[in-house]
């Protein structure tokens, strides 16, 4: 990958730093607090200067905003997830921080902009999230170039087809999420004084994290109107049920909420997607279009069990049986990366544990002369080896840990609770200080 060298810290980028009205604990309460958020740019082979966010380090993940919003609108998510993903944000051309231009304001050049900013930053492979217009951006990118670069897909919330289509039964436009019957008619709808209509739920700031977000992307990264709007007639004229039922074959994740009308078109999409998963948020988790930015700790923690978890096997948390699989990680490798060798000869003697450690526990050098796999159900932690390798591990994630390789650790701001698998043979012990 692409060393940014020319990326400025976003304080630098934006001019001066920004203080969030609300106080929320895992969260930073200055811009500057987020002292890894960078912003750089590059320019389109069309001659449009486009910017993005980035923070973190590992494998690549990569943020395809809605309609009109930026990175800004992400900063509770970038912050979040930048702890275990070299996480990106690409402002769309006339979004955010890019250039405003009056040219290729189609959705199919907005997915050609996506292809050359991945050749820009050197990205071979990499998981990707669209969210509302953003998931109709990576449509087009896989029409145009397929999944051979597309690690795992998560789609927030975009029905396959906004406007109805000639002739569409009542079926069809249920599946197909279309709310009008023209591209005019689009505004009025999703405007209408309902309760749960869109633009109802996009002003309702009722959740601390989002009034953060959205107070300061309205401060530093204003919406030109102007300009997002030359894309609208584009973006909701489209159908994309063939693409969603014939082109997307990578593991996918879908996102949507009781408050939002798209539900059906994404429960039709998870019956069509092969390794598909859909997460329906409640109403009192935040369900609505903005589910990411309102709710940013279960996003993360559903976003991180989703891309560190294997091939799905039945995973629907609608399954009408009330069976759920969801295979939450394989692996051959440890958390450094080191492979997996043959598990321990004699008697087989597994043990399960429930490990808790106090906040700001640090835990002694160790290691572990068997495969042991701890599940996270609260807290966090921190993994270091002797070569200075880190993982942060949060709720939800699951930790290959480390065979007969000294590590130690660091529990982070509250207690940590964990259930251990060790596959260990008869007497075998469980852990080995230092010596």
């Amino acid at each position: 990958m692409i060393a940014n060298a020319l990326a400025k810290s976003a304080v630098t980028v934006l001019g001066r730093d920004f203080t969030f009205p609300n106080k929320t604990d895992g969260l930073p309460q200055r811009l500057s607090d987020f002292a890894n958020l960078q912003i750089d740019s590059f320019v389109t082979s069309d001659g449009v200067k486009l910017a993005y966010w980035e923070a973190g380090s590992g494998k690549p993940l990569i943020f395809v905003p809605a309609w009109s919003a930026s990175g800004a609108n992400y900063i509770n998510v970038l912050y979040l997830l930048s702890k275990n993903y070299r996480v990106y944000v690409l402002d769309p051309r006339n979004q955010g921080l890019s250039e405003k231009v009056d040219f290729g304001n189609r959705i199919y050049r907005y997915s050609m902009d996506l292809r050359e900013f991945n050749e820009h930053i050197g990205v071979k492979s990499a998981c990707y999230c669209g969210w509302s217009m953003g998931a109709s951006i990576l449509y087009g990118y896989i029409d145009l170039f397929g999944t051979v670069e597309i690690e795992k897909l998560v789609l927030i919330d975009e029905p396959p087809s906004i406007v109805s289509r000639p002739g569409m039964t009542a079926d069809e436009r249920l599946e197909s999420g279309a709310i009008a019957d023209s591209v005019e008619q689009v505004g009025v709808v999703m405007s209408a004084q309902t309760g749960t209509s869109l633009m109802e739920r996009y002003h309702a700031m009722d959740s601390p994290a989002y009034a953060n977000s959205e107070a300061f992307a309205r401060a530093m990264v204003p919406v030109d109107t102007a300009a997002v709007n030359q894309i609208l007639y584009d973006h909701a004229s489209i159908d994309w049920r063939d693409v969603i039922r014939t082109k997307i074959n990578v593991p996918t994740a879908i996102f949507t909420g009781e408050y939002s009308a798209n539900v059906p078109s994404q429960r039709w999409m998870k019956s069509v997607i092969p390794y598909s998963i859909l997460y329906t948020y409640s109403k009192t988790e935040q369900g609505d279009h903005f589910l990411a930015l309102k709710n940013p700790f279960q996003f993360a923690r559903d976003m991180q069990v989703f891309l560190g978890s294997g091939d799905i096997v039945n995973t629907d948390r609608e399954a009408q049986n009330g069976i759920e699989v969801h295979e939450l990680m394989r692996t051959d490798a440890s958390w450094n990366g080191v492979a997996y060798d043959a598990y321990p000869g004699g008697v087989a003697e597994p043990v399960v544990a429930k490990i808790t450690i106090p906040a700001h526990k640090d835990l002694e050098w160790h290691s572990h002369p068997m495969p042991s796999f701890a599940y996270v159900l609260s807290g966090d932690i921190t993994v270091e080896d002797k070569q200075g390798e880190k993982k942060h591990f949060v709720a939800g994630d699951v930790m290959p840990e480390t065979v007969n390789t000294l590590h130690r650790a660091v529990v982070g701001d509250q207690e940590a609770t964990f259930i251990v698998f060790y596959a260990a043979t008869k007497g075998m012990a469980l852990s080995l200080p230092a010596q």
